[in-house]
């Protein structure tokens, strides 16, 4: 029998010691395939969970154990309280793969730990960081959602993804046999389960998270448009379909390369991609585009039901940190837009600091742009610049958006 520990072990350990992504791990660590499904489930749970389970860890272990030991007690403590495993059939495997690892000296520890272990015994704290362990969100975090959503912070908390979305471009009716949630958007489907299939390489459909789908919605249809940050490409790809020409920026070669692979395999021919540094002015495309949309760099902290990784080791300072990074992609990519045109600024953040404080900035400096206020069929909360979606009513997902028009 395979220990249902060990892969996602070796994944989370990339992750945890290493820093990668959690998506880059799953994708190159060469796992069991008949146990996908549980691994991977695994994986995003302990993430999930992953300041909860500290917290469980530090009371019963007040002493840190090392890292590996912290992961396998993560893994085994998720398996037992939210996967209903046998507690001894979990301890057994823990021990087992501590031994596999060269860390069998702590066996007996960890051994005694999860035997021990009862979660009606582990205190909850109170108030924020009460919910900060209970919905292992970052308590930095937890104070901001508070200051700025009050009452409603708790749902957005606890809100989850709703599953795979899939956008079809033909052929959605031979999959609408599976459970799915119908969104307001033409073709796009939300799915508990969506393996892919031969459909997906021929174009016929693709995965695009629906906030994406949900900005594209705001871009009017136009000759020539600007996607500023743009891979993995999906938004320049539906974009395109409203658009004469689609030019693409992105900074580093390998994500280029991911457009224009996703250009390829959904047949789009009017979009070129470049590598290219938005932050960085080019007079070459001054005044050269009707629209130009900022999709720019931000602390995906809307996206967390989806990514559970990104709550990792995320402080405050990043995300004043990501504010002159954000005013300075929509400043300099401002000067790309025609008199009359568009610039769009979108995020995939819930926070302020990210999305509506970064506006009033520009608009501050630049009088010679404006807000227009658009309509969105996805639910949302108008702020003072823009649409603001948030998980507890958006599928799960949180983000921005905002139009503004340069003067004629």
């Amino acid at each position: 029998m395979t220990n249902p520990l060990v892969d996602p072990y070796l994944i989370l350990t990339k992750i945890y010691s290493d820093g990668a992504h959690l998506k880059q791990a799953l994708a190159e660590t060469p796992i069991e395939e008949l146990h996908r499904s549980r691994t991977v489930k695994i994986v995003y749970g302990v993430l999930e969970k992953d300041i909860f389970l500290t917290h469980c860890i530090r009371h019963y272990a007040p002493k840190a154990p090392k890292l590996a030991v912290r992961t396998v007690l993560k893994i085994a403590l998720y398996m037992t309280l939210f996967m209903d495993k046998q507690r001894y059939m979990v301890t057994d495997n823990a021990v087992s793969l501590l031994k596999k690892i060269g860390k069998g000296g702590v066996g007996g520890f960890v051994n005694a730990f999860l035997r021990k272990f009862n979660i009606d015994e582990v205190p909850m704290p109170k108030g924020d960081e009460g919910l900060s362990v209970r919905y292992s969100y970052p308590l930095f975090a937890v104070k901001l959602l508070k200051e700025q959503y009050h009452a409603r912070t708790e749902n957005i908390l606890s809100a989850q993804s709703q599953g795979v979305t899939v956008r079809f471009e033909q052929g959605a009716e031979q999959y609408l046999h599976k459970e799915h949630i119908v969104t307001p958007f033409d073709g796009v489907y939300i799915f508990k389960n969506f393996i892919r299939d031969e459909n997906f390489f021929a174009g016929n459909y693709t995965f695009q998270s629906v906030g994406s789908i949900a900005i594209c919605h705001g871009v009017a249809p136009c000759d020539s448009l600007l996607d500023a940050c743009a891979a993995p490409g999906g938004k320049s790809v539906l974009l395109a379909k409203k658009c004469k020409k689609v030019t693409a920026f992105e900074l580093h070669e390998h994500r280029k390369q991911l457009i224009e692979q996703y250009a390829e395999r959904m047949h789009t021919a009017n979009l070129t991609a470049f590598q290219k540094d938005s932050s960085v002015y080019d007079a070459h495309y001054g005044e050269a585009f009707d629209g130009v949309l900022c999709d720019v760099p931000c602390s995906g902290m809307g996206t967390v039901s989806e990514n559970p990784d990104i709550k990792l080791n995320k402080t405050a300072e990043d995300i004043e940190s990501l504010h002159p990074i954000q005013l300075n992609i929509l400043k300099t990519c401002a000067k790309y837009v025609k008199k009359g045109g568009a610039l769009y600024y979108s995020t995939c953040s819930v926070f302020r600091r990210e999305n509506d404080d970064v506006v009033g900035e520009f608009l501050q400096q630049h009088p010679e742009f404006s807000v227009e206020f658009t309509d969105n069929p996805l639910a949302h909360e108008r702020t003072k610049f823009g649409l603001q979606f948030l998980p507890d009513t958006a599928f799960g997902a949180g983000f921005y958006f905002c139009k503004l028009k340069k003067t004629e």
